[in-house]
């Protein structure tokens, strides 16, 4: 694609997004709770319209070269996934629901399932390739050091003598057949020949041998157009796949290659933007920096004459939380700025104060009548949007554009030069606010003196009450002690690896984690029927919940912040490979505290406060991270098993509940726990430790089918046509996506392979391996899903159910009186 179709979808983009900004000022007022329907769907809305903003954002910023804009594009881009964060929380709130049923939004914006799909900025991975690479690297030196390989690059050690063995043997096998089959088709020929000269027919009709053998020809020439069109009417239609798969791959070889010298060349760019970038800044402070220092020492001098003229005296210099001189610059007069901060004393002092008996009383009754209309029951829920952390972000992005971009009528064509004039002008203004820091100093200075001079007036004493403050709330807040103060972070990463709390994750795109969307959600719940989530819906939360907020720090840091995720489903759906799949997406480390792996490590209460110390520490320190517990349940027994009890699961409860509330947003630390059986942990423990919890669910109808479509074709697209899927599809229902991989890789074996050219591919094949394997019971679903119902927003889900039930009820009652 060429640089004006990015600029055309750039320009495109900001339409929309002032549609939408316009849309997000004007929202309603808070809306009572019997209108709870039509605010969720305005929060479906603004939902979709977010995502298909990301999307396109996510590829201008991937393609566009020139880096001005790219930087824009970029706070734009982080800001709108922020914004579909901040929504997807208040969706949560209202729908009372990790999975909501948007089916009917998508019919009415005319979309399609795919739009649904939440994007994952492709820069998450790109930024991180050399970080990845050279921790790929130290990982291998660390295993090595310490006699291990990695599993992949594990092979089968022979000696010699026994490797020519084998390749003897082989040679000897392929010899024996092929002396074999010469063998047999001599015998053929000579078995041919005997009965000939037996039967004596050797009288040739040259004429009607000719017309035997053009029938022949013309019946299969005309048997091969025939299928050749049926075959091509198929494709056109989308029933069988394409045949041209060479091509298709050739023309997605030669797109990838353009993206990719596209990014070298964003590179290049960046590199020479940011060369300007210092020139520009020499040359202004060589050339403009001391005329702005006595600009400014001019202006402050000017406004203490004209202040002292004012009230007698020279005033207090700004400080630096209020701006410094910049409060000077702003073109205010000195009455303004004086009243301006005497203001801010007075809020200072009204806020070491106690409070007034007359306000305390006031705010007494307030609160006893707000209690009074909740008892009474007149004053009813509103249902209303939190402020946003993200629109001014958005906001002052779109505006920069309508001044930078918009207003210069940048043509549909433009070539990726550097603006220098934006840079000169941004530059200025950085240059100006560094003078401005060392001119406030030396200012400082001169009006002490000053006041000596003229007033004959002692040096004031400096204000430090906002540092005093600052270090008062550094000292209150609860500090992790660092058990570990003189290691460095490459050895305690070293010992993390060699204990095997460390892993190597393994490279899984979310892309890969099949599911399809729940098309008839709305239409069950119409129904009274509570609908079961499909995998797409739990793909999309693993990439909200997880992959967002660890990809970007700017978004950690004011998205709603979640520290744990626990994904609990039975055994086979693909829990553990989620977690891979964030690593991979985010470039995280995987750490691994499931009590299995633990077992026999840093025993004893020290021992483990040490071990979570060390792997918090270093979680933090090389963001982002994942720190991963398998069979979460067991941290959590309710009674320990006589078993398990050498194991000591439930050691590392207490700490890592501390560890965990001292994360802040910014620390791109995030667990995420996987369970089988979460019915037999303590619920409420498990619920104080995880923040989200989602269900994973049985694949349905529609997953099931992509699985098996996706999973075949992987050995040859031909195979689909001798195969029925959607009878596959049917008799697997029960299975969980592991048992289906499980039997396709099992029965398409090197061997098999090789003979599919005689004996095509059958579906009772895969029924055979189905057939040994235990399927998910209707009873363990059943006790998954009541044990959902026993956390806090499952509680508050079924209450919210039982009473919009009890409403219905009453208002059947009441016409079924009026009828009367």
């Amino acid at each position: 694609m060429s640089e004006g179709t990015y600029q055309r979808l750039w320009v495109s983009t900001h339409q929309t997004l002032q549609k939408l900004l316009f849309q997000e000022q004007f929202l309603p007022d808070p809306v009572p709770d019997r209108e709870r329907g039509s605010f969720i769907y305005r929060l479906s809305s603004l939902f979709l319209h977010y995502l298909g903003m990301m999307r396109q954002l996510d590829i201008i910023y991937d393609q566009m070269v020139q880096p001005q804009k790219r930087q824009l594009i970029r706070r734009l881009l982080d800001g709108v996934a922020g914004r579909i964060l901040e929504l997807k929380e208040e969706l949560v709130q209202v729908d009372l629901s990790e999975y909501h049923c948007l089916d009917h939004m998508l019919q009415d914006l005319k979309l399609t399932p795919a739009d649904l799909e939440v994007p994952i900025p492709k820069y998450f991975m790109l930024e991180q390739r050399k970080v990845l690479q050279d921790r790929e690297a130290i990982m291998a030196e660390i295993l090595e050091k310490i006699g291990q390989k990695d599993s992949k690059t594990d092979g089968v050690i022979l000696h010699k003598s026994e490797a020519i063995t084998w390749i003897q043997r082989a040679e000897r096998a392929r010899q024996g057949r092929l002396r074999a089959k010469l063998m047999r088709e001599i015998r053929k020929d000579e078995e041919c020949d005997g009965r000939a000269r037996e039967s004596n027919q050797f009288e040739n009709n040259r004429d009607q041998a000719a017309i035997i053998i053009q029938k022949i020809w013309r019946g299969y020439i005309q048997w091969k157009r025939s299928h050749q069109e049926r075959l091509s009417e198929m494709e056109f239609i989308g029933m069988i796949p394409s045949s041209s798969e060479t091509e298709y791959s050739m023309s997605m070889k030669q797109a990838q290659n353009g993206e990719e010298l596209r990014r070298q060349r964003q590179k290049e760019k960046e590199l020479e933007y940011e060369e300007a970038r210092t020139d520009v800044r020499k040359r202004l402070k060589d050339k403009e920096g001391a005329d702005m220092q006595e600009e400014m020492k001019e202006q402050i001098r000017q406004w203490f004459i004209e202040c002292h003229d004012l009230s007698g005296q020279f005033p207090e210099f700004p400080d630096e939380e209020m701006g410094g001189s910049q409060v000077i610059f702003s073109g205010k007069t000195p009455e303004q700025v004086k009243t301006e901060m005497d203001f801010m004393d007075e809020e200072n002092s009204k806020k070491k104060g106690k409070e007034k008996p007359k306000e305390k009383e006031e705010k007494k009754k307030e609160k006893k009548g707000k209690e009074e209309k909740l008892r009474k029951g007149e004053e009813e829920t509103m249902l209303k949007m939190a402020p946003s952390k993200f629109l001014p972000i958005i906001n002052e992005g779109h505006e920069e554009y309508q001044i930078m971009w918009e207003a210069q009528k940048v043509p549909m064509h433009p070539n990726q030069d550097i603006d220098t004039d934006m840079i000169q002008e941004q530059e200025r203004k950085e240059v100006e606010a560094e003078i401005r820091i060392q001119v406030d100093q030396l200012m400082r200075q001169e009006l002490q003196a000053l006041r000596l001079a003229v007033d004959k007036e002692e040096t004031r004493p400096v204000k430090v009450k906002a540092k005093v403050k600052k270090e008062k709330r550094e000292k209150g807040k609860k500090k992790d002690k660092d058990l570990t103060p003189n290691r460095s972070v490459d050895s305690l990463y070293e010992e993390l690896v060699e204990e095997g709390l460390i892993k190597k994750s393994e490279y899984v795109r979310l892309s890969d984690y099949i599911g399809d969307y729940l098309y008839l959600g709305s239409a069950l719940k119409l129904g009274n029927r509570e609908p079961m989530p499909s995998l797409f819906d739990l793909r999309q939360n693993v990439i909200l919940y997880g992959v967002l907020r660890l990809g970007s720090a700017e978004i950690h840091t004011m998205a709603p912040h979640v520290r744990s995720i626990l994904l609990a489903g039975p055994a086979g759906t693909g829990k553990k490979m989620l977690v891979n799949a964030v690593c991979t997406e985010t470039g995280a480390n995987l750490f691994d505290l499931s009590p299995e792996n633990l077992e026999g490590k840093y025993l004893g209460k020290s021992g483990v406060q040490m071990m979570i110390h060390m792997v918090f520490k270093v979680a933090r320190l090389l963001q982002p991270s994942v720190i991963w517990i398998g069979n979460a349940e067991k941290t959590f027994y309710k009674k320990v098993p006589k078993e398990e009890k050498e194991m000591d699961p439930k050691r590392v409860k207490k700490d890592l509940a501390k560890a965990l509330h001292l994360l802040r947003p910014g620390d791109r630390v995030m667990l995420i726990g996987t369970s089988d059986q979460p019915q037999i942990a303590d619920i409420k423990g498990l619920c104080k430790t995880y923040e989200k919890i989602l269900m994973v669910p049985q694949p349905d109808y529609a997953t099931r089918y992509l699985l098996w479509k996706h999973l075949i074709e992987q050995y040859g697209k031909s195979l689909l046509n001798h195969v029925d899927i959607s009878g596959l599809t049917k008799v697997s229902d029960g299975y969980t996506p592991g048992d289906i991989t499980v039997a396709v890789h099992s029965v398409m074996t090197e061997r098999r392979k090789i003979q599919l050219i005689k004996r095509p591919l059958t579906p009772y094949e895969f029924l055979e391996l189905l057939a040994k394997m235990d399927p998910v019971y209707e009873e363990e679903e059943v006790s998954l899903k009541d044990w959902y119902f026993k956390t806090p927003l499952g509680k508050r889900h079924l209450k919210a159910a039982e009473d919009r039930a009890e409403e219905e009820a009453a208002r059947l009652a009441r016409q079924k009186k009026k009828k009367k």
